[in-house]
């Protein structure tokens, strides 16, 4: 099914009903409807055609979704493109994805001229692009019915180069549907995005309102304040978010709560939300649910822990939803016993008809790899429970094995995450002479606290087994990419600078 199917039935059922919304600019669902079709009209007469690439380096505002569905129009692909990213890290996307068309927002124009130099797309001011949008025909646009590819999304490459996961319609449109059900979403929902529309977490939710003819309310930039006082003046009943937000929001409530009381649905993507932090959202906010899913680059929404199961099964990603199959094998690919701890992979139909990508962007070696027997070989590693829970335990390439035991470096981060003192941390694996790998700890502490190796140390004594303890920390900021995720091959660059000699 079209993403555009969509819009213009509503267009037709609600056309006054709001459709979008950022601070004072407000678009009717046939605003929408007419308003895409002249983006469509504008990149046509650009050269833009079916199966061309359009990237989009643009600001959160009503205008990104307007362009995103007016490139899907025409049956081309979007690349969502990350504001914080530098000209070099864009340069590479270009390269990659090559684009007919680089859209920036005015104010990005420079960075954007800068990434695409040598190259041979088209770098197009937003601002010039809605001036010839204004002028251009709002007809109907043909429905193109050969490709169903819709977005190049790229993965966050912190274990080598980005890869391009080409999503198509019913990816984003199936995701959404299973989604609505189970976040109990509706019509009449005011949801409201606190997070880039580069990142995934704020493109589904522009899905969840198109799938519906529900309103999407748009953050330029997220500010706990301000996103507070929309929550009320924009009466806002569901909102997507990351746990680093919800804290910063928990933080800026002062005193009385019934003025959100409207808000009665969280829905959080990505890192682990804490135990604590939870508990504390239910406290402040108790007429509030929390839904959480398990998404990635290539396979978005393969499980979802619903509100009801956030603090009985608080570790867990979840439940996969219906009509996806998830199994976790050992290295020969055999599924392991409940319980085990297991390769995750997913399957959903043929990939690019159900949660699961079609493929890597001009990567038929890579692409190959990651599928077998049609199952997606995501790389995670997890358990069920004995009542089906999947729980997930560390990036394959992650875990560190000393002295012949596992040790899973998201078990070690958790542990010392939960330090009061600890505002991030990073755990890696580097070679030691007498047990093969010894675990490395970088910690980023808050604010003006001090804590030594000996602190932390202990601190993970009391929490998880002796072996797993780290035999190194380093308190020091470390680099991440634009999704907040840490560099892990870099972390493991420093280990070697740092301990030089000491290493086998």
């Amino acid at each position: 099914m079209k993403t555009q199917v969509f819009l213009h039935s509503f267009a037709q059922r609600v056309p006054g009903r709001e459709a979008l919304v950022c601070e004072q600019t407000r678009i009717t669902y046939a605003q929408y409807e007419r308003r895409t079709n002249q983006f469509s009209a504008a990149l046509h007469a650009r050269g833009v055609h079916a199966g061309d690439r359009v990237l989009l380096l643009l600001h959160n505002g009503v205008e990104w979704p307007l362009a995103c569905v007016g490139v899907m129009k025409l049956g081309a692909l979007v690349v969502p493109v990350s504001t914080r990213l530098t000209a070099h890290e864009i340069a590479f996307l270009v390269g990659d994805a090559d684009p007919r068309i680089v859209v920036a927002s005015d104010d990005l124009l420079d960075l954007a001229v800068s990434a695409a130099a040598g190259g041979a797309a088209e770098v197009l001011p937003l601002g010039e692009l809605l001036a010839e949008a204004e002028r251009a025909s709002d007809g109907p646009w043909p429905l193109v019915l050969d490709s169903d590819d819709c977005m190049i999304g790229y993965t966050s490459g912190t274990s080598g180069t980005p890869k391009g996961a080409i999503t198509t319609h019913n990816n984003f449109v199936l995701v959404a549907m299973y989604n609505n059900f189970h976040y109990g979403l509706n019509e009449h929902d005011r949801i409201l995005v606190t997070t880039p529309f580069a990142h995934r977490t704020a493109i589904a939710r522009m899905y969840n309102a198109l799938t519906l003819g529900a309103t999407l309310v748009i953050m330029p930039r997220f500010d706990a304040a301000e996103t507070l006082a929309t929550i009320v003046r924009e009466r806002i009943s569901v909102t997507g978010l990351v746990p680093t937000i919800a804290r910063m929001m928990l933080d800026a409530i002062d005193g009385d709560t019934s003025a959100y009381a409207g808000l009665r649905m969280m829905i959080s993507v990505g890192e682990a939300f804490p135990v604590e932090l939870k508990k504390r959202l239910f406290a402040t906010l108790p007429n509030c649910k929390l839904s959480s899913s398990l998404a990635m680059t290539e396979a978005y929404g393969a499980a979802v822990l619903t509100s009801d199961d956030q603090i009985t099964h608080a570790a867990s990603a979840g439940r996969p939803h219906p009509a996806v199959e998830v199994m976790l094998a050992d290295d020969a690919g055999q599924p392991v016993p409940t319980g085990e701890v297991g390769e995750i992979l997913v399957r959903s139909g043929v990939p690019g008809t159900g949660v699961v990508m079609r493929g890597y962007w001009n990567r038929p070696q890579e692409t190959a790899e990651s599928f077998r027997d049609g199952w997606f070989i995501t790389g995670d590693m997890g358990r069920f429970d004995a009542d089906g829970y999947l729980y997930l335990v560390d990036r394959k390439k992650d875990m560190i094995l000393s002295g012949a035991l596992n040790i899973y470096s998201k078990e070690v981060e958790d542990a010392i995450r939960s330090h009061p003192h600890v505002a991030d941390v990073a755990v890696v694996g580097t070679p030691d002479a007498q047990f093969g790998e010894a675990v490395v700890a970088f910690v980023e502490l808050r604010g003006d606290a001090r804590l030594s190796e000996d602190e932390v140390i202990e601190h993970c004594r009391a929490l998880i087994a002796s072996y797993k303890k780290p035999k190194y920390v380093f308190f020091e900021t470390f680099p991440k990419n634009a999704q907040g995720k840490a560099l892990k091959r870099e972390l493991r660059d420093r280990v070697k600078d740092a301990l030089g000699a000491t290493q086998p």
